[in-house]
């Protein structure tokens, strides 16, 4: 079976889906912001921590590893996890607490005033990261949605909001993926010039 006409259509829908973003100012402006507050957090001896469930989770390990070991060039390591990281810790508190309060919990011991939140959630609509935006609100960290179309829950918690136009979630992760990459190499170029 030839599936060259289906991968084609794939890359293209992903194509015209990254066109978009490219020509959208409002969002291009907002991936900016993004980058100045990681920027000025770090500066001010902050974090970034990130959060998201299944393949969101992954993603959110990937963007810390580039933060916290590097990018593009060699340079001091940036301190930035993925909330999800500790399993003996995610399934303590899965199993005691619930598992809507795995992130919000931790956030309470490691989240900081200043400190940013970035959470990726396709519908924005995942109890713990939603609840983890509650918390770091609190907290007075800033919160950065990565999400598709319309933000969900998290479209009111997110200071920052980044809203994928689309509502298919291979495409809308494809799309933070992208974003997030850039937003590495972006604070590494800032704060590590070489």
């Amino acid at each position: 079976m030839d599936h060259i006409n289906f991968i084609q259509q794939k890359l293209q829908s992903s194509i015209d889906l990254k066109t978009q973003l490219m020509n959208d100012k409002v969002l291009l402006e907002k991936v900016s912001t993004v980058a100045n507050k990681i920027i000025e957090s770090y500066k001010n001896k902050g974090k970034v921590l990130f959060c998201g469930n299944g393949g969101s989770a992954a993603d959110s390990q990937h963007l810390a590893a580039e933060l916290s070991g590097r990018f593009y060039y060699d340079r001091p390591p940036l301190f930035s996890e993925a909330l999800h990281v500790n399993t003996s810790y995610l399934t303590a508190v899965a199993n005691d607490y619930s598992y809507n309060q795995v992130y919000s919990r931790l956030l309470q011991a490691m989240g900081n005033k200043g400190d940013i939140l970035i959470g990726l959630s396709t519908s924005g609509n995942s109890g713990n990261v939603v609840s983890a935006f509650e918390k770091a609100i609190e907290l007075g960290m800033i919160t950065v949605g990565f999400t598709g179309n319309t933000g969900g829950k998290m479209k009111d918690l997110s200071q920052i909001l980044v809203n994928i136009p689309s509502l298919d979630t291979p495409r809308i992760q494809e799309c933070h993926m992208i974003l997030g990459h850039t937003l590495c190499e972006i604070v590494e170029m800032q704060l590590f010039p070489k």
